[in-house]
């Protein structure tokens, strides 16, 4: 039995969100391009990880 109940499982952390291939930027402009989607998730997911390490952090009393 692990001892490490820091991380309980119906609290996983977030996933960060996969960057874009090369390939998948045409450079011709898009509204959105694949970057502004990557960057918006990758907002979204950084507000999601400090959120999750607050909670986290107020449950082991850190």
């Amino acid at each position: 039995m692990s001892t490490d109940k820091a991380i309980p499982d119906d609290d996983p952390p977030p996933i960060p969100p996969e960057p874009p291939a090369p390939e998948e930027c045409c450079n011709s402009g898009c509204i959105p391009c694949v970057y502004d989607v990557y960057n918006e998730a990758l907002d979204a997911y950084r507000e999601a990880l400090k959120a999750w390490k607050a909670r986290h952090e107020e449950k082991s009393g850190a």
